[in-house]
C-alpha cells in the first residue's frame, strides 16, 4: 500500500497516472469555478455558478439537471442502492414542496423538484469519503463527480451567457448574415418552412431543441450501463465530450459575439431582444440586403451564444456516440441531429455558418478526447490540428471576407461545405483506423486419416 521515496512514505495509489490525472482534473475544475465566480461578480455584477448552485440546496432549482445528475451517479450503484437513492431524493423533494406550500413561498413555474436529488448526490460524496475505501471509494467518487459536473454545468453555462450579454455590447450578426448569403440564407428558408407547418412542426422541433440534454443522458446511461458490473468507467463516453464542448464553446462566444437572426433581424424571442435592437424586422420572410457589415449594439439581456452553434455540436456528439448502439438508438441519434439542425435554423436561433462551425468544433473535440485516452499518434495530432485550423479559418472568413463570400456564392458556398465535409471524412477515416480489427478464426489444419 505504501512505498518510501526520498525518505517519505507515499501512498502507492497516488503514484498511478490515473490517480494523478483525476486529482489534477478536480483541482483544475475547482479553480475554474472559483475564477468564473470572481469574473461574474467583478466584471458582470452577477452571482457566479458556485453561489447559484449553493442556493439550490434550499431554494427551488431549475428542473432537469439535478435528477439527470443523480441518474448518472447511480450507474455506480447496485439496483437496491438505486431504488433507495431515488426514494430518498423523492422523499426529500416532497418535504421541500410541503414546506414551501406551508409558508407560501413563491417559485418559478415548474421549479418545484430537484433539491432531493442534489442532497442525495452530496450525501453520497460524504459516504464515499467516510464509509468506502479503495476501488469502491474511487468508483463512487467518480460517479458523484460526474453527476455534480452535469448539475453545475448548467450553472456554468447560464453564468457564461450572462457574462457575454453584459460584457459584449456590440454583436457581429451583420457579418455572419452577410456570409450566410453564400449558403442561400438557410435560416430564412427554414424559418418559413417551420412557420408553414405550425403548430405541428413548431411543437415537434421545440421539444427536440429543449430536450437535447435528456437525449444526451439517455445515450450516456446506455454507454455507462456496465459500470457497476465492471467496476470502472469506459475510457471515453458522451458525457466527457458534452462537458468539454460546453466548457470551451462560451469562450468562442466572447471572441465572436452573435445573437442570431430572430434577434438581429426579427422581433426577438422569449421576452428578450426586439425590433428596437434589430437591424430591421426581416426574418424569416425577407433575406437581408447585401451591404457592408459593421458591429451593431444590442441589449444587455440577450446571450451572444450563436458562434459556434453548441446545440449543433452537442447533437453531432450524440449522433457519433449512438453509432455503436442498437438500431433504435442509432435511429434516435440520426433523428435528433436532423431535428436539431432544423430547429436551430427554423426558430431563427442560428445562421447556416454557425452550424458548419459547430460540426467542425464537435468533431475536433471528439478526436482530441479520444486521442487523449488512447495515446496521441500522428493521425490524431494531424486531424486535431487540421480541424482546429479549419475552425479558425471559418471564423476569420466570416469576420473579414463576408462581402466577398456573399458576392460569390457559387465559389464560397461549396467551399464551406467541402471544408466541413473534409473534417467529417478525416474523422471517419482516422477513427476507422483506430477500431480494433477482428482477427479471423484459424482453421485447423487437415490431419491425415489413420490407415
Amino acid at each position: 500500500m505504501f512505498s518510501r521515496t526520498n525518505g517519505r512514505t507515499t501512498p502507492a495509489a497516488w503514484r498511478r497516472p490515473h490517480a494523478i490525472l483525476w486529482a489534477t482534473a478536480g483541482v483544475a475544475t475547482l479553480g475554474f469555478l472559483i475564477t468564473l465566480e470572481i469574473v461574474a461578480r467583478c466584471y458582470a455584477g452577477i452571482p457566479g455558478p458556485l453561489t447559484e448552485q449553493a442556493k439550490e440546496t434550499i431554494f427551488a432549482p431549475k428542473p432537469g439537471p439535478p435528477y439527470a445528475g443523480l441518474a448518472l451517479m447511480m450507474v455506480v450503484l447496485t439496483w437496491r442502492q438505486r431504488f433507495i437513492a431515488a426514494g430518498v431524493a423523492i422523499g426529500i423533494d416532497v418535504v421541500f414542496v410541503l414546506v414551501r406550500w406551508a409558508i407560501d413561498a413563491k417559485v418559478a413555474d415548474g421549479h418545484s423538484f430537484g433539491n432531493g436529488a442534489l442532497w442525495v448526490l452530496l450525501g453520497y460524496a460524504v459516504i464515499a469519503v467516510t464509509r468506502r475505501s479503495g476501488r469502491e471509494r474511487a468508483l463512487l467518487l467518480k460517479g458523484v463527480g460526474l453527476g455534480l459536473l452535469l448539475v453545475i454545468g448548467r450553472k456554468i453555462g447560464d453564468t457564461w451567457l450572462l457574462i457575454t450579454s453584459k460584457t459584449r455590447p456590440a454583436v457581429l450578426d451583420q457579418y455572419v448574415a452577410t456570409a450566410d448569403h453564400a449558403l442561400g440564407d438557410p435560416s430564412w428558408l427554414m424559418g418559413r418552412i417551420v412557420e408553414a407547418t405550425d403548430p405541428i412542426g413548431t411543437h415537434l422541433l421545440g421539444v427536440v431543441y429543449a430536450q437535447l440534454a435528456v437525449a444526451a443522458v439517455v445515450v450516456a446511461l446506455y454507454q455507462l450501463r456496465n459500470v457497476r458490473a465492471e467496476g470502472r468507467f469506459p475510457r471515453h463516453h458522451l458525457v466527457r465530450t458534452f462537458l468539454v464542448i460546453g466548457l470551451l464553446g462560451p469562450g468562442i462566444y466572447m471572441l465572436f459575439p452573435v445573437v442570431g437572426p430572430v434577434f438581429a433581424y426579427g422581433p426577438g424571442a422569449s421576452g428578450t431582444g426586439g425590433v428596437q435592437w434589430a437591424v430591421a424586422n426581416l426574418w424569416p420572410h425577407t433575406p437581408p440586403p447585401l451591404s457592408a457589415p459593421h458591429p451593431m449594439p444590442y441589449d444587455e439581456i440577450t446571450p451572444r451564444n450563436c458562434m459556434p452553434s453548441l446545440h449543433t455540436a452537442w447533437a453531432t456528439a450524440i449522433f457519433i456516440h449512438t453509432r455503436k448502439g442498437p438500431r433504435l438508438l442509432r435511429y434516435a441519434g440520426t433523428f435528433w441531429l436532423t431535428a436539431t439542425l432544423g430547429a436551430t435554423l427554423g426558430f431563427g436561433y442560428h445562421y447556416g455558418t454557425d452550424l458548419i462551425a459547430g460540426v467542425v468544433f464537435s468533431l475536433t473535440i471528439e478526436v482530441a478526447l479520444r486521442s487523449l485516452d488512447r495515446g496521441w499518434d500522428r493521425s490524431g495530432i494531424q486531424l486535431v490540428t487540421y480541424g482546429a485550423t479549419v475552425f479558425v479559418a471559418l471564423l476569420v472568413s466570416y469576420r473579414w471576407l463576408p462581402v466577398e463570400m456573399a458576392e460569390r456564392p457559387w465559389l464560397f458556398g461549396p467551399l464551406l461545405i467541402v471544408a466541413m465535409a473534409s473534417v467529417i471524412h478525416g474523422y471517419v477515416r482516422v477513427t476507422g483506423l483506430w477500431e480494433p480489427k477482428a482477427v479471423p478464426a484459424r482453421r485447423p489444419e487437415p490431419q491425415p486419416e489413420p490407415a
